[in-house]
C-alpha cells in the first residue's frame, strides 16, 4: 500500500513540475476566423471564431451585412488538451463560437471583425470576405448534410434549464377526418436547439387501428427549419400508416420520449478530464411528451352486397396463361388487383365458371410496399381450373367493388370476358356427343320380326345370382344418388362450404406463418396470422369482410353458443397479433407467443361450434 502511494505521489510530482513550466508561457491572445470564401445564394454555412484560451469574455460579432441571415448562434464549445513529450507536459485550451449563416443574395460582401476581451485585453479578429454566386439546391437536396448541420446545436453549461421551446416533438396526421379503412399518415418530428444525442419512445397500444410503421433510416439526418422566427435542428423521427377499423372519434394517445442532452461541465478538474479521456461534458436526461391526436372516422355508406372491403383507389385485370388446352389439362386464371389502400384486407373477387369445370383454391401473392399513401402495389390471385369436356367456353367477367376515397362513393370494376378453346383430351374423358340435332335420315328403322334368342341352360344371365347382383348394383346406385345429391345441396350453400373449410384454410395459413417465424420475417408473420384469424372467423360465421368487427364477431359467436371466455380469448388473440409487432424484447419470443395464442383461439372456437 505504501508503495502504491509513493508511486502516485512521484507521478503527480513529475506531471506538475513540467506543467507549471508549460503554463508559465502565455500564448499571444488572438481570435481566428474560419468560414468559406465562396457560397451560393440560399446555401447555409458555418462561421467559426476560435480563441486560443479560455479566459475570454464579452464576445461580439461584427455588423453582419444584410446579404446574410444568422440562423443560429453563437453556440459555444470549449476544448482542452494535454500532451507529454520527453517528460514535458503542455496544456492548450480554446473556445469556439459558431454561427449558422445563410447567404440570401449574390455579390461580394465583408463580415467585419469580431471583438472580445481575451486575457484581459481587447482583441479583434480578421474581417472575412465572402463571394456569393449562383443558387443553392432545394432544401430536399440539402438534407443529406443534416447530420453535419446538427453539430451547430447549442451546448449549454451544466445545470442550464432545458425549456419546452428548446426541445419538442410535433405530431401531425395528414388527415384528421377519414372513412373506415382509409389510410392515415402519422408523423413524429423532433425539433431541437440543444445537443440531443439519444431519443427513445415507442408507439403505444392503439385500439381501433391496424398500424404499420414506415421503415426510416437508422442514421438520422438533421436539417434546419425555422419555427416562430427561431432556427431548429429538425428530423423526422418515425412515421406510421394506420387503417381505422371502426367509426367515431378515435384518439392516438400522447407518447413520452426519453432523451439525453449533452451539457458542458465547466467545473471539471483538468487532471480528472485528462485521466478520463478528456471528458468535459455531462449527460442530462430529458422527457419530451408528444401530444395526442384525434381522428374523426366516418362510417362507410350502405355497402353493396358484393363489396370487396377495399378502400382506396384500385384497378383490376384478368388473364389466362393459355388460350387453347386439351380436356383434363389445367389452366391458370390470373386476377390482379392493383392500386393504393388497404390492400392486405381485400376480399378475393369471385370467379364464376361454366359447368364441367373444376376449380381450386387461389394462390395469393403480395407485391406491395408501405408508403405514405398506404399500401401500394398489387395482390395477385392465381386460380387453377380444369375443363373436363371439349368445346369453346367463355370465362365470365369478374366484378370488384370498392369505396373510392377521392370521389367518396362506391366504384364497380369488371374484367373482360375470356375465351378458352378446349380440345379433345388424351385420357378418355372426351367430349359428350349431342345427337339431338341429327337429321331424321340419320336414324335407321328398327328391324322387325327379329327371332327370339335361344335360352341356354346353366347360363349366368337370368339366374338368381344375376338378379341379386343387379339388385345390389341398383341399391348402391340409389344410395350414391342420395349421398351425392345431399353433398351437392351442401356444396351449393357457399356459406356451409366455407364454414367447413374454415379450419383447414386457417391451418394452412398458420403453417405458412410458422415458416415465416422460423425465417425471422416478423412483418410478414404478423400479417399472415392476422389473415388466418380474420379469415377463419369470416368463413366459419359466413360473414363478409366489411362486417368483421370485434362486436359483430362476439355477437355471432354468442348466437352459436360459444362460451364468453372462449370469445374473449379469440378477441385477445386478434389484439395480441395487432400489438405484438411493437412489443419490446425478444422478437422471436413475441412471435411464438402470438402464434400459440392464435392457434389456441382457433382450436377452441372449432371445438365449441362443433
Amino acid at each position: 500500500m505504501r508503495y502504491v502511494r509513493f508511486v502516485t505521489v512521484m507521478l503527480l510530482a513529475m506531471l506538475l513540475s513540467p506543467l507549471k513550466q508549460g503554463c508559465g508561457k502565455l500564448y499571444a491572445a488572438s481570435i481566428e476566423v474560419h468560414g468559406p470564401s465562396q457560397v451560393a445564394a440560399g446555401e447555409q454555412f458555418y462561421l467559426r471564431y476560435v480563441v486560443n484560451t479560455t479566459d475570454v469574455s464579452g464576445f461580439r460579432l461584427g455588423n453582419v451585412p444584410d446579404a446574410f441571415n444568422v440562423l443560429m448562434g453563437p453556440s459555444t464549445s470549449t476544448q482542452q488538451s494535454f500532451s507529454m513529450v520527453n517528460g514535458k507536459t503542455t496544456h492548450t485550451a480554446s473556445v469556439t463560437y459558431t454561427y449558422v449563416m445563410m447567404a440570401v443574395k449574390n455579390g461580394t460582401f465583408v463580415i467585419p471583425a469580431a471583438r472580445a476581451t481575451v486575457n484581459g485585453k481587447a482583441t479583434t479578429s480578421q474581417a472575412l470576405r465572402i463571394n456569393v454566386t449562383g443558387k443553392a439546391p432545394s432544401s430536399s437536396q440539402q438534407q443529406g448534410g443534416g447530420q453535419q448541420q446538427r453539430r451547430g446545436a447549442r451546448v449549454d453549461r451544466a445545470g442550464a434549464q432545458i425549456r419546452g421551446n428548446d426541445l419538442f416533438i410535433k405530431v401531425t396526421a395528414n388527415k384528421n377526418r377519414v372513412y373506415e379503412q382509409e389510410p392515415i399518415l402519422l408523423t413524429y418530428k423532433v425539433y431541437t436547439q440543444v445537443e440531443l444525442t439519444q431519443l427513445e419512445g415507442k408507439m403505444p397500444d392503439l385500439n381501433g387501428f391496424h398500424t404499420q410503421e414506415i421503415p426510416l433510416p437508422q442514421q438520422k439526418s438533421f436539417h434546419i427549419e425555422n419555427v416562430g422566427g427561431r432556427a431548429y435542428n429538425c428530423v423526422t423521427w418515425s412515421q406510421y400508416v394506420m387503417f381505422p377499423q371502426m367509426s367515431g372519434k378515435l384518439e392516438i394517445p400522447s407518447i413520452t420520449f426519453k432523451g439525453i442532452v449533452v451539457q458542458q461541465n465547466s467545473n471539471v478538474d483538468p487532471f480528472e478530464a485528462f485521466f478520463n479521456g478528456g471528458a468535459g461534458y455531462i449527460e442530462v436526461k430529458k422527457e419530451i411528451k408528444a401530444p395526442a391526436v384525434s381522428i374523426q372516422v366516418t362510417p362507410l355508406p350502405d355497402k353493396p352486397a358484393n363489396f370487396s372491403g377495399g378502400v382506396g383507389r384500385f384497378s383490376v385485370s384478368a388473364s389466362l396463361d393459355k388460350q387453347t388446352v386439351k380436356a383434363g389439362d389445367p389452366v391458370n386464371v390470373r386476377l390482379v388487383v392493383s392500386g393504393t389502400g388497404n390492400m392486405k384486407l381485400l376480399k378475393q373477387p369471385e370467379l364464376t365458371l361454366p359447368k364441367d369445370f373444376d376449380k381450386y383454391d387461389a394462390k395469393v401473392t403480395e407485391k406491395t410496399k408501405l408508403t405514405a399513401e398506404g399500401v401500394t402495389g398489387s395482390m395477385v390471385y392465381d386460380i387453377l381450373i380444369v375443363p373436363r369436356n371439349m368445346g369453346k367456353y367463355v370465362i365470365p367477367a369478374m366484378t370488384f367493388v370498392y369505396f373510392d376515397t377521392k370521389s367518396k362513393d362506391y366504384k364497380t370494376l369488371q374484367t373482360q370476358p375470356m375465351t378458352l378453346n378446349v380440345e379433345k383430351g388424351n385420357g378418355g374423358k372426351a367430349s359428350v356427343t349431342d345427337y339431338s340435332q341429327k337429321a331424321a335420315d340419320d336414324i335407321r328403322d328398327i328391324m322387325k320380326n327379329t327371332p327370339e334368342p335361344e335360352k341356354l341352360e346353366g347360363t349366368f344371365f337370368g339366374s338368381k345370382a344375376y338378379l341379386l347382383l343387379n339388385g345390389g348394383i341398383l341399391f348402391t346406385f340409389i344410395v350414391l344418388v342420395m349421398v351425392f345429391r345431399k353433398r351437392a345441396m351442401a356444396l351449393a350453400d357457399i356459406a356451409t362450404a366455407r364454414g367447413r373449410k374454415a379450419n383447414k384454410v386457417a391451418g394452412k395459413r398458420l403453417k405458412k406463418a410458422a415458416k415465416l417465424m422460423a425465417q425471422g420475417k416478423a412483418g410478414d408473420f404478423y400479417d399472415e396470422v392476422m389473415r388466418a384469424l380474420w379469415g377463419y372467423v369470416g368463413d366459419k360465421l359466413a360473414m363478409p369482410v366489411e362486417q368483421l368487427t370485434r362486436d359483430n364477431i362476439a355477437g355471432k359467436l354468442q348466437e352459436r353458443g360459444v362460451a364468453e371466455e372462449v370469445i374473449k380469448n379469440f378477441i385477445e388473440a386478434i389484439d395480441e397479433c395487432e400489438y405484438a409487432r411493437f412489443a419490446p424484447g425478444d422478437a422471436t419470443g413475441n412471435m411464438q407467443k402470438t402464434y400459440d395464442k392464435a392457434t389456441d383461439a382457433i382450436t377452441t372456437i372449432e371445438d365449441n361450434i362443433r
